[in-house]
């Protein structure tokens, strides 16, 4: 619960945000008519993390109508994406790691598209985004829980292990039937780990809800993963700050950038790690050498969507700068900015375009 204080407040700092209620800040306007107001609310029970929506609206009863909407959808996302827990009346990726390398397992359609999307994204990295990646990454999960919770104990998984494992992580083995929405896995000792896709994936599909109710002047701050739709309520872009992975520095964000209907995901080693004796192990792994990589503290994308933004920005971290410079570039309307472990900054071509200079 520490840690999710402790991200509700560094979500709060980089909105601006001063509370979870209406702030009582209205948006300019003709006096005669109704004017927007500022509102807020916060959530720390959906994809264990915290979360906080800032919108615009006329009334705090307008207001909470949307709020129960994004409510419904984060629960639902929440358990349908779940790897660690399963639910009643839920068939999740839970449940499909443990039934589906025996027989084809019925789904809901929101499993399959977010199936679809992950095989799209892993073909786009191609291959550093695999989301049949499961049974390495529950190792390493494994290693870092044992003994208790704040790690204490914790060990790095031998390398024999995790090379078995890696054998069991072939995409293709998922077998998706849309027609009966059954999922199949060919390998029985394949799993799959929506981690570095899911929550921005959900994020995505529930501004998208928002976009065709009419919604405008929201943003969605779901752990971190940034959806803004619209403009805030007087018409300028939103402005996010990008956190400094170096937690020691007193200056708590490199930079802000500002922008509108885009969405802002940071991949970075500085959240979720452990050591191990003197050596820092996060939770970023490399498909390739199954271990985390270290070229990078962070990397941060801009980009319309919040799905691809979390799975660009995880591929990008396992790139070197070429690799990942290389893929944004091809991406229409994406921009990154990456932070080497001595604070040294690279931006794409078109970054710096959204950066808010410094009053």
């Amino acid at each position: 619960m520490k840690k999710l204080l402790s991200l509700l407040l560094a979500v709060l700092m980089v909105l601006g945000i001063s509370g979870c209620a209406q702030t009582g800040e209205e948006t300019p306007g003709n006096p005669d008519e109704p004017q927007k107001q500022k509102f807020t609310k916060s959530f720390i029970d959906y994809f264990d993390t915290a979360s906080t929506i800032v919108g615009y609206d006329y009334s705090q009863e307008e207001f909470d109508e949307k709020i129960a909407v994004i409510e419904e959808q984060l629960l639902h996302f929440h358990q349908l994406y779940d790897i660690y827990n399963h639910y009643d009346g839920v068939t999740n990726i839970y449940d499909l790691n443990k039934e589906a390398g025996s027989a084809p397992v019925e789904v809901d359609e929101d499993i399959i598209l977010l199936f679809e999307f992950c095989r799209e994204m892993y073909d786009l990295t191609e291959g550093k985004t695999n989301y049949a990646m499961g049974s390495v990454l529950k190792i390493w999960h494994n290693y870092r829980e044992e003994g208790n919770s704040d790690y204490l104990n914790a060990k790095v998984p031998p390398m024999e292990e995790l090379s078995e494992a890696a054998k069991h992580c072939n995409i293709d083995n998922v077998i998706i039937d849309k027609e009966n929405s059954t999922v199949f896995f060919a390998d029985p000792m394949l799993k799959v780990d929506v981690g570095a896709i899911g929550k921005g994936y959900a994020t995505e599909r529930i501004a998208k809800i928002l976009e065709e109710m009419g919604v405008d002047n929201y943003t969605l701050n779901i752990g971190g993963n940034i959806r803004t739709i619209g403009t805030k309520g007087d018409g300028t872009g939103w402005i996010a700050g990008i956190q400094n992975p170096d937690l020691t520095s007193e200056q708590t964000f490199i930079l802000r950038v500002n922008f509108s209907d885009l969405a802002l995901v940071t991949s970075g080693s500085y959240q979720r790690y452990y050591y191990v004796g003197e050596t820092k192990y996060h939770h970023i792994i490399d498909p390739e050498t199954l271990f985390p990589k270290d070229d990078f503290a962070a990397v941060s994308i801009l980009t319309p969507d919040s799905g691809l933004a979390d799975a660009v920005s995880t591929a990008c971290f396992n790139l070197t700068l070429e690799e990942g410079m290389a893929l944004i570039e091809s991406i229409e309307n994406t921009e990154a900015m990456w932070v080497e472990p001595d604070g040294t900054v690279h931006f794409s071509s078109g970054f710096e375009a959204f950066i808010q200079p410094e009053k």
